[in-house]
């Protein structure tokens, strides 16, 4: 059973493999073929992967390719894990929207649009590829952002699920807080990629959302960066990524006098290939759990078990709507739990979503369909569209600011609006 991984130089990789490492008997891989251009980098990466896999007594085995049309080649699932321009471009996601005082994040609002505007196409293109060498391969994506990657792909054709580690980092924690195994948590999770709530966590069928937010309300509230006080009025656990919504005017105060999270995780990168350097580390190390992904490895191995090897269970993923929220296109993507197998994800039935949240997922999923438009078609006047679109812009004169600082900043990436 082959995985390839797109962006396998990427210092993620690292805690992919040491999940596969030691979930090797739930999903057994003769090969992991890591794929990336920048060949420096993908051999520190290999060769920590490698040390990995030894250490744990795990037979995969580890190869490397600079491009997608042979290391994907007969490929049963490809996993795609790219960032366009990297952590230089995602500086000016963090800090180009600041100048027009709306958010600069790297996923959500203006700066998630221009990572939306660099990444469609270099995904799309690398799922062509993908299609001539491994036409039955599923694609898992894990780039952001993930919502509307995903829907361009699946618009595209292609058999593709889009993962998060948003739902099994709360899963974890929920768990821990109470004590039991991660598998006996189930969550009611609903919305968009990087805009959902947790409205219940059941354990043999009881919700214990209500005991944990009683017990443990100002531990949770610290974790999502929100009042504890706006988490029992909703009566849910929203996600890190709605105080970008709740709270907008206070974190753009926030960041203007601090640096971009890109800067950090700049530091961190070059601190981990440092160690990744080192022949004689052959373990997962602590610092790469400062680098963001909690859980990204189990959620990885969890849904290519089912997709690959048979077994039949509930995930929370990204995929088509289809009726699932009546309130969106069918053609909408979504973040929920879905029934997870060979066949792919078919999205459970979800509870009436109350209209505070609602609102919110239909106009944030209006926009994502003109991310893509934009994304796709390349113009100006479409991103203004798109900006237009999103609750954090949602101003003409500011849309059309906005968008063109957006090019601007991006032009090395977008070949249309190049000078």
């Amino acid at each position: 059973m082959k995985l390839a991984v797109v962006g396998g130089g990427s210092t993620y990789t690292p805690e992919l493999i040491d999940g596969f490492a030691r979930l090797r008997e739930v999903l057994p891989l003769t090969e992991i073929a890591l794929i990336d251009p920048d060949a420096d980098r993908l051999a520190l990466v290999a060769g920590m992967s490698e040390r990995i896999l030894r250490r744990t007594g795990c037979s995969t085995r580890i190869t490397t390719w600079a491009a997608v049309e042979d290391g994907a080649r007969a490929a049963d699932a490809v996993l795609i894990q790219l960032r366009v321009g990297g952590q230089v471009a995602r500086h000016l996601d963090e800090t180009v929207p600041l100048t027009c005082g709306c958010v600069g994040q790297e996923t959500t609002g203006a700066g998630g649009l221009a990572m939306a505007l660099r990444t469609v196409p270099v995904v799309l293109d690398v799922a062509a590829k993908v299609a001539e060498v491994a036409p039955d391969a599923w694609i898992v994506d894990f780039t952001n952002p993930v919502g509307i990657v995903t829907r361009a792909l699946l618009d595209a054709g292609h058999r593709t699920i889009g993962l998060c580690n948003v739902a099994i980092g709360f899963q974890r924690r929920f768990a821990a807080l109470l004590d039991v195994e991660p598998a006996q948590v189930s969550l009611d999770h609903v919305g968009l990629n990087h805009l959902t709530w947790e409205r219940a966590a059941y354990i043999d069928g009881v919700d214990v959302l209500p005991e944990l937010l009683a017990k443990y309300g100002p531990e949770i509230a610290e974790q999502v960066v929100l009042p504890v006080s706006l988490l029992h009025l909703l009566g849910v656990v929203p996600s890190y990524y709605l105080r970008y919504f709740y709270e907008h005017d206070a974190v753009v105060r926030e960041q203007l006098v601090t640096p971009s999270r890109a800067s950090a995780v700049s530091e961190v990168e070059r601190k981990l290939l440092r160690i990744y350097a080192d022949p004689t580390v052959d373990a997962k190390p602590e610092l790469l759990g400062k680098r963001g992904g909690a859980f990204y490895s189990e959620a990885a191995v969890a849904l290519l078990t089912s997709l690959l090897g048979g077994r039949v269970d509930t995930q929370v993923v990204n995929v088509r709507n289809n009726g699932t929220l009546p309130f969106l296109p069918d053609a909408a993507v979504i973040e929920v739990p879905a029934t997870v197998s060979r066949d792919g994800a078919v999205p459970n039935a979800v509870a009436p979503v109350d209209p505070l949240f609602a609102g919110l997922i239909a106009n944030v999923s209006a926009y994502e369909e003109l991310a893509v438009r934009a994304a796709i078609g390349g113009a100006e006047d479409l991103v203004v569209r798109a900006l237009l679109a999103h609750p954090l812009v949602g101003q003409a004169d500011k849309a059309a600011d906005l968008a063109r600082r957006v090019i601007d900043a991006n032009r090395a990436h977008l070949p249309w609006a190049a000078a």
